[in-house]
């Protein structure tokens, strides 16, 4: 029987900490020999990263116990953390340590299979870090970032070679540098003979969606590189992923014509060539350091994700220009593709609105035979009744002058229950990150949390958002704090006019840069009752001043202006200068360890806004960086911020602990 009850008020199985532990996915997808292995988060373990092995029999196991923690902090925010190879007693398995940063090898069928060092321990915590790593004969060659001090700008990468014997443990002159070549640089990728290696590199200001190079050496006889020299990309043409089609010929994703497509690059003649011309990505932003969207396979075709606004999973046959997409119920895939050494078939990490990531090995079939498709790890269950969960749709809003505005609408949605005659349901618009990014039509328990309780949720993929082509990205460029802020109460207001939302009943939320557009958005309209700011940005003067990361040091450059021209920009748009304006109650959020946006930010807004009658809460966790791990502060994040919303939208709910409000 069907209850008749106001939007919030509704009882739903799905609980906090249902969704905090569904957050996550497998990532990092790799194979050894006839193995396949990828990472998988554990929140419930103090949020660490596992690896988990597939034996050929198709069972699974974490091929690593606690405290091991795989996942690099490279940039901060990492990239492909391990490598394996076959060996004569089976696997041979290098990674990165998140606590330490180190490198290690571990050999899981021999007795004991405990990791060791084959890295130098830093003199200071975590100042040497390693990422995207190969291995190639008796080394491991991977990207090394050092920290030569507190000065966050303090940073360097290098290609370097590791031995695989783990003397440079002891020894750190036993790590050779191979390339010190740009100041931002992805792992290096072998040609098939041995005789050259390709990477990406960029420079500041630039951000690797703006203009990156493609760089080549050649390899001496001796095992060095040779000079490295520009064979693609530059100013305007952004590469994402470089791999080999053979000794003589790279494949490559560039932004040549306002997308992200492949191409083929003849190293002898120094010919390029389109191989597939689509308003579409077949690529992405560079946020992490091993990024896979294709994969050359032994016949000649490429596995891409491909996709405009969402992703599909296909296969490229260069010869006859043909693209055989996937079928199956998977509507986004993670650009973490792996081929095995056969180079017949490819494994994939993919998703859809009403499942959650799993993986995924793909055939391409022969002679026009449709691709077939096999769920191999961390296969989806339903942990909760189906039932339960909203129906997710895109839609394009209208924005100011006429702009598209692309949005993901997740309407309320419980079986037990219906909200009154005539009554409209509240929303929150959700601003994803990045701002470079972009939200995904796929399963979020986080969402369902919200959607079974009677509170519609508004998922805008506002202009800045990739997937849409650059155009569309570089909406953003000089108007962050503008266009995002916008976009976002354009599509909220859109919803409003069709009368699916109740206009007096509209909250935002966003993590990092979406906690930026949340925080100038409750500074600049009205059209929000509260906000809740995940880890956000709030003073940009002070992030452009080294209160960030290397990696983001330079972004507002192109997002907001150069300094000290733009200075004035910096200061009127920053939300801890603006105080004066908040309005409604507001909810902060945020992790102490965080070097991407410190909580100096948020304690700078709390001293402002202190005494100004506005109820505000801050709940600061330990041990957590830029984005919550833990299965315990996840869960009470969720929490918190659903009390948020039952304060300022009226509902009833005696289940809620009351916040410890600030004024």
């Amino acid at each position: 029987m069907t209850v008749t009850a106001p939007y919030g008020t509704w009882q739903s199985p799905i609980s906090a900490t249902d969704a905090s532990t569904q957050s996550g996915h497998p990532d990092w997808l790799g194979t050894v020999g006839a193995e396949t292995w990828w990472t998988e988060p554990r929140p419930a373990e103090n949020g660490r990263f596992t690896l988990v092995r597939r034996h050929p029999d198709g069972r699974t196991e974490d091929a690593l116990p606690a405290p091991w923690n795989v996942r690099s902090r490279v940039m901060e925010y990492g990239g492909a953390p391990w490598t394996g190879q076959a060996g004569e007693q089976g696997p041979v398995i290098v990674f990165t340590h998140f606590a330490d940063q180190r490198l290690y090898r571990v050999t899981p069928d021999t007795a004991p299979a405990v990791p060791v060092a084959l890295t130098p321990e830093p003199t200071e915590s975590a100042a040497l870090r390693y990422v995207d790593p190969i291995m190639v004969g008796d080394d491991v060659w991977c990207v090394r970032e050092t920290h030569h001090g507190p000065d966050s700008a303090a940073v360097s990468r290098d290609l370097v070679a590791v031995p695989l014997d783990g003397s440079a443990a002891a020894d750190p002159s036993a790590v050779e540098v191979l390339a010190a070549d740009r100041h931002f640089i992805t792992g290096p990728r072998l040609s098939p003979d041995g005789r050259r290696v390709a990477w990406i590199g960029w420079e500041h200001p630039a951000m690797p969606w703006d203009s990156t190079e493609l760089r080549v050496a050649d390899i001496g006889p001796d095992g060095s590189f040779g000079a490295p020299r520009t064979v693609a990309g530059g100013p305007e043409e952004p590469v994402c992923q470089v791999e080999w089609a053979s000794p003589d010929e790279l494949l490559f994703s560039g932004e040549r014509d306002g997308w992200w497509n492949l191409h083929r690059l003849d190293l002898t003649t120094g010919a390029v060539m389109a191989l597939h011309t689509a308003e579409e990505e077949f690529g992405g932003p560079l946020w992490q350091v091993g990024c896979r969207w294709f994969a050359p396979l032994s016949d000649g075709r490429i596995a891409v994700v491909h996709g405009r606004g969402t992703t599909r999973l296909g296969f490229l046959d260069p010869a006859c220009a043909t693209l055989t997409d996937v079928p199956g119920p998977w509507t986004e895939w993670a650009p973490t593709l792996a081929v095995p050494a056969d180079g017949t078939r490819v494994v994939a990490c993919g998703a859809g609105p009403a499942r959650s990531y799993e993986v995924v090995e793909i055939r391409p079939g022969t002679g026009g035979a449709v691709p077939s498709a096999e769920v191999i790890g961390h296969p989806h269950t339903d942990s909760v009744d189906p039932a339960y969960l909203s129906k997710p749709y895109a839609r394009t809003f209208t924005g100011p002058g006429g702009r598209e505005v692309h949005a993901v609408v997740h309407p309320p949605r419980n079986p037990d229950y219906a909200g009154p005659e005539h009554a409209l349901p509240p929303y929150v618009v959700f601003v994803h990150g990045g701002p470079t990014s972009r939200s995904p039509m796929v399963l979020s328990l986080s969402i369902a949390y919200f959607t079974s309780r009677g509170v519609g949720v508004l998922d805008v993929n506002y202009g800045g958002s990739t997937g849409f082509g650059r155009a569309y990205r570089e909406r953003l460029r000089g108007q962050w704090g503008v266009v995002d802020v916008e976009d976002c109460q354009a599509a909220a207001l859109g919803l409003v006019a069709e009368g699916l939302a109740d206009p007096n009943r509209l909250g935002i939320r966003g993590r990092s840069a979406g906690g930026w557009t949340a925080g100038a958005s409750l500074v600049s309209v009205t059209t929000y009752r509260c906000g809740t700011l995940y880890y956000p940005a709030l003073d940009l003067v002070a992030f452009a001043s080294g209160g960030t990361h290397d990696f983001e040091s330079r972004y507002l450059d192109a997002l907001v202006g150069p300094l000290p021209q733009a200075i004035d920009r910096y200061r009127d748009r920053s939300p801890v200068n603006r105080t004066d304006r908040l309005t409604v109650p507001f909810l902060l959020l945020q992790g102490l360890d965080d070097r991407v946006c410190p909580p100096e930010q948020c304690e700078r807004l709390l001293v402002k806004a202190a005494g100004r009658g506005v109820p505000h809460a801050y709940l600061a966790f330990e041990g957590e960086g830029h984005g919550f791990r833990r299965l315990e502060n996840q869960t009470a994040a969720l929490e918190t911020e659903f009390a948020l919303y039952a304060h300022a939208f009226g509902f009833d709910r005696p289940d809620l602990t009351a916040l410890d409000w600030r004024e």
